[in-house]
């Protein structure tokens, strides 16, 4: 664990889903937020904003976009200083500034980049851009000391989480494994009664809520929520 590591949250714009997308009657503004880690050994960057898309899913989302720049700088970082993208998977919400960052590592799931490439899943020009530099997982990893990829399927197939373990905690970076951190919330309660035997029907919840919290986390952020969820027992 290093023992400089913090995270800051990147605010990259916001998109408008609309009420088809949200199973209610309005349609709903979400943020689309990104993270900066601070490690001993390099800033890691997870995922990078919104890219450009065709005028049908411009239409149909309305993105207002912040630069990736302007974020970082008021950081205090730049796109020079980034040693390692991790993008929890390839939506061009997620990965949209990954151009920016040709000759960084990024970390992809194998089967999140299969599907990619295949089409019908993200734009092709996000993907295989120039200098398109990926390193492909087939699972958890440790990519720095402190620092996990846990694959967190769902959303997509090669959904991935970070992992970061700090002094007085760890902090995960679940992207869009949940939408929300009262989703979040409802599956740890779920798996809760379900290991307290609590008398079935009970909520199913994702199997790979184990291993998050194996991590005993302080705290989980999102991508498209600005809420943070944090046990029940915290002190503020």
């Amino acid at each position: 664990m290093g023992k400089n590591t913090a995270v800051h949250r990147l605010d990259l714009g916001y998109f408008v889903r609309p009420a088809a997308e949200t199973g209610g009657p309005l349609p709903r503004v979400e943020p689309v937020l990104a993270y900066l880690v601070e490690h001993d050994q390099g800033l890691i960057l997870f995922d990078t904003g919104i890219g450009d898309a065709d005028p049908e899913t411009e239409a149909h989302y309305r993105p207002r976009r912040r630069a990736l720049q302007e974020a970082l700088s008021e950081a205090g970082a730049g796109l020079g200083d980034i040693s390692l993208v991790v993008n929890c998977h390839l939506h061009f919400d997620h990965c949209g500034g990954n151009p920016l960052l040709a000759g960084t590592p990024v970390l992809v799931q194998e089967v999140e980049l299969a599907t990619a490439r295949r089409g019908d899943h993200t734009f092709e020009e996000l993907v295989d851009f120039p200098g398109a530099t990926y390193e492909e997982l087939t699972g958890e990893a440790e990519v720095r000391p402190g620092i996990w990829i846990i694959p967190t399927p769902g959303h997509t197939q090669g959904h991935q989480s970070l992992v970061v373990r700090q002094n007085d905690g760890t902090v995960i970076l679940a992207g869009q494994a949940h939408h929300f951190a009262s989703e979040f919330a409802s599956d740890h309660l779920a798996r809760q009664a379900t290991l307290h035997g609590l008398r079935q029907p009970l909520p199913a919840y994702r199997h790979w809520l184990e291993r998050l919290t194996d991590f005993d986390p302080r705290r989980v952020l999102f991508a498209h929520d600005c809420s943070i969820w944090e046990p029940a027992r915290s002190t503020f």
